[in-house]
Formats: C-alpha cells, structure tokens, sequence
C-alpha cells in the first residue's frame, strides 16, 4: 500500500522537471533588463514562486511517507493500538497525497493565472434568465468558500427576474485552472416559478472560462487597435449610473470583437474592465485561428461551443446533479447550488490527465 502511494507521488509529480523550470526562471530573473517589462517580471515571479511551494510540498509527503512507512513497521511489532493509529496515519496521509496529487494536474500554460467568467442564459427568456442567475450566485459561493476574490466586470439585469449576462474575474492562484473544468452548457429541469400551471420546464445558460492575460504580457492591444464609445448604463444600479455616460464599449477593429462594462460608476473603471475581457476574448480568438492552420478547431471548441451540455441539474421529479463528461453525480441539489463543485471539478481534472490539459 505504501509502495503504491510513493509511486502516485512520483508518478504524478515531475520533481526533476519542475527544478529545471526554477533554474530557468532563475536566470530570466538574474538577466539584464528582468524590470524592462514589470507585467512580464511579476507573473515570472508569481510562478517562481508557485512552483518553489510545489517541490516544498513535495518533500513534506515525501517525508510524510517516509514516516507512516516506519509506524507501519513498528505497528507490526507493538500490537493492535499500534496498528490503529498506522490506520489512522495512513488515512491522513492518503488525504494529503489525493490534494497535492490535484494540484498537479493544473499543468496547463494560463492555470496559474485569474479567470474571466461569462454566463449568458440560453433561449426561453425569463427562465433561462433566472437560470443564469442561479448558476451566477452558485460560482459566487463557491469563490467565497475557496478564497478566491471576484470583482464583477459587466452586469446586465433580466427584464423580469435573472440577468442577461454577467461577466466577473476571478482572482486567486490557479482560478483558470480550476475553473475551466466547469466551461461548458449548462443544464436545469424544475418545476418552473413564472409558470402558473406548474409545468416541469427545462432550462440551458452557457458558461465561458477565459484566463486572464492581460497581466503576463501575453496579450499587446493598443489604443489605435480599437473604437471606444461609451453610453448610460442601463438597469439596477442606482440613479448616478443612469444620468453618466459611465458604460463603456470596445470594439477590436481587426477581428470585431466586441465588449462592454457598466458595472462601476466610473467611465475610467470601465474601460479598464472592458479592456481586461477584451484581451481574454482576443486570446480565446487568437488560439483559434492558430488551430484553423493546425486543422483541428473542432477539438479547440469542444468545450465551449453551444449545445455542448456539461451538466445537468435536475430538481424535479428528482433531485440529482450529473456531469455528463465524467458521470460524477451528486443527489444533494441544495449543496451544489450554495458552491460545493470541487468534487465536480476534481473528476473533470482527474479525466483530463488522461488526455490535454486544456489550457
């Protein structure tokens, strides 16, 4: 049993590799010129940083074994009570190895870096609308309960009840790397509360997980590269938004994109919103067309194109959340909705050691 977990520790792990990644960044950082680009500088840092705590931790559960291997031995010798407690040991250590085995698995190039949400609820108005509400408090809850940080970059209310898109950033070491596992459709069937009649109705929204670029210099947009223009926010929000022309609009002349932001009451704020989803967006754009001249776009879209269903949350005549890609369920509905998804996301990254990292 010991021997197998020393194995997942090694097995999973690239010690030598990820030593090799510290001398590099080590002499990036003693070159010429290290501050010349303090975005580029900082995000170095960052990951020198994240990967120095990886070997640390690393040689905690190598040593964690190395002692649950002698309490085993003198378990064999001192009877049961010994025995016990080289039980309970081995259940602690299985613990450690199965968290640090996860991290891991956020190998991909951006899973360091802060995440870019969008959710925008699907055809069927006020109930999609509500739908894409509940998932948005659902990812609220669960940034909260894993220490992350969110700041809401554009909001836009439903008619009636819901919203018709959010976009918020999520930052904390490896928000993209956890959170690209739940990009994707998702699905509610309930009883539906705007149907007087009671009906059972069935419900998509659409969630989109870009990593943050802006911050590591992997993305350049310069001012004459887009069209700024700006309007009166729309919506809740109270009256000084709607008297200002605080909303801004960007539209990348080359490729079309276009983003907005009216979330703050500042017009300067924003743009600066406007202009980190932006650079997500152009990224997204910009891996694209590198895998059109690749000739595998498909498989670049799998995970975002529309129609593509991720999961299921069903609330009657049952009560069951099942993701579709790796059979995960959970029957405690409630649980899920208030942010309990690590399980979820733990499968889907557990699946993907099996193939790309999709990063």
């Amino acid at each position: 049993m010991v021997a197998g977990a020393s194995r997942r520790c090694g097995v999973f792990f690239d010690l030598d590799g990820k030593q090799r990644e510290i001398q590099s960044l080590e002499e990036k950082m003693a070159a010429p010129g290290f501050w010349d680009r303090p975005k580029a500088a900082t995000a170095i840092l960052k990951t020198l940083r994240v990967l120095r705590g990886f070997t640390h931790r690393h040689a905690e559960v190598h040593r964690a074994w190395e002692d649950f291997g002698i309490l085993l031995e003198l378990s064999e010798e001192d009877g049961d009570e010994a025995a016990r407690d080289a039980a309970e040991a081995e259940k602690k250590f299985r613990r450690e190895l199965d968290a640090f085995e996860l991290t891991t698995l956020l190998n991909g190039e951006h899973d360091l870096n802060n995440a870019i949400v969008a959710i925008h609820p699907g055809a069927g108005g006020t109930e999609s609308q509500d739908w894409a509400e509940m998932l948005y408090r659902m990812y609220m809850r669960w940034v909260e309960s894993n220490g992350f940080k969110a700041n809401i970059l554009d909001y836009q209310p439903g008619d009636e009840a819901g919203l018709k898109d959010v976009t918020f950033e999520v930052e904390g070491e490896y928000a993209y790397g956890y959170l690209k596992a739940e990009s994707g459709v998702h699905r509610l069937v309930r009883i539906s509360p705007f149907d007087a009649a009671k009906r059972r109705h069935t419900s998509f929204a659409s969630l989109f997980v870009l990593p943050q670029v802006a911050e590591v210099g992997d993305v350049e947009i310069k001012d004459e590269d887009v069209r700024v223009d700006t309007f009166r926010a729309s919506g809740a929000g109270g009256q000084h938004v709607n008297k200002t022309d605080s909303a801004v609009r960007i539209t990348h002349l080359a490729t079309g994109i276009v983003v907005q932001s009216q979330a703050e009451r500042s017009q300067h704020r924003n743009r600066e919103f406007a202009m980190r989803i932006l650079s997500a967006r152009f990224w997204a754009w910009s891996r694209e067309q590198e895998a059109k001249k690749l000739g595998h776009l498909e498989d670049s879209k799998t995970d975002i194109a529309w129609g593509h269903q991720i999961r299921s949350y069903v609330f009657q005549p049952y009560t069951m959340v099942k993701d579709h890609r790796t059979g995960h369920e959970d029957g405690d509905v409630q649980a899920v909705m208030n942010g309990e998804l690590n399980p979820f996301i733990d499968a889907f990254l557990r699946l993907r050691r099996q193939g790309p990292t999709g990063s």
